[in-house]
């Protein structure tokens, strides 16, 4: 009996060891990844307002409604932008008037000017061929900045009116540039020299159109016409009469 029993036993040992041989391996639960971060959220308002200088540069973005155009278009962009952020400094050091004498339109262009419509490294910037376009540019080529650079690596803007150096990176990383200038960008299609105005064609004198004579200025003529042939038949008869008179005087004393 205990004979039968281990034996029993040694069966039922080998056979959940078969059944468990067939069972396939439990699959291993795979690891939970960590979700994707979410892509950078660009605004240029918050750029400038940590440089605490660029209160004008800011209240012009916002009245010409440039400022929100540049936040769409830095989230939906894959050349980047640049921005050249003129200091408050650099706004009063302009001349009086100059902003003021400048339309909704002028300002607008003004604004435009100092956008760069892609990424600039100060190395990319020393390598770009001139003239470099603005998002002011229209297709006449109008409203271009021209790049230069030192011996120290400096970096120059000029735009035929005025120039400025690149003084400081308020952010570097692609997609979007912000260097602070200390002057604002004088593009030349609004500040640079004016052509003289042409001189005025001079103005013709009217012509006076003779008038026809008149009922009585004719009557006046014809008359002295007639008086005029008179006296000079008279005159001929007198002459004629003379020198009748002259010929018996002649004879006479002859």
């Amino acid at each position: 009996m205990a004979t039968f029993t281990f034996a029993a036993a040694l069966t039922l040992l080998m056979l959940f060891q078969a059944e468990g041989a067939t069972k396939p391996a439990p699959t291993p639960t795979p690891a939970a990844t960590a979700p994707a971060a979410a892509p950078e959220s660009l605004n240029l308002t918050e750029i400038l307002e940590k440089g605490s200088q660029f209160t004008t540069f800011l209240r012009l973005l916002k009245d010409t409604q440039i400022g929100e155009q540049i936040d769409n278009q830095l989230n939906n962009t894959y050349g980047g932008m640049t921005i050249l952020a003129p200091t408050d400094n650099a706004f009063n050091s302009l001349k009086a008037g100059t902003l003021n004498s400048l339309n909704p339109q002028e300002q607008a262009a003004l604004i435009l000017y100092h956008v760069l419509p892609r990424y600039y490294s100060l190395m990319t910037f020393q390598t770009s061929s001139n003239p470099i376009t603005t998002q002011a540019t229209g297709n006449h080529g109008a409203y271009v900045v021209n790049i230069t650079s030192t011996a120290n690596n400096q970096v120059n803007v000029s735009t035929g009116v005025n120039q400025t150096p690149l003084s400081t990176s308020l952010r570097s990383t692609f997609p979007l540039a912000v260097y602070q200038i200390d002057s604002v960008l004088l593009p030349y299609d609004l500040f640079g020299p004016k052509p003289p105005a042409a001189a005025p064609k001079p103005s013709e004198k009217p012509k006076v159109k003779a008038k026809a004579p008149s009922a009585e200025s004719a009557e006046t003529s014809e008359d002295s016409t007639v008086k005029g042939d008179a006296s000079r038949r008279n005159l001929g008869w007198t002459s004629v009469a003379g020198m009748g008179l002259m010929s018996i005087c002649v004879m006479m004393m002859s």
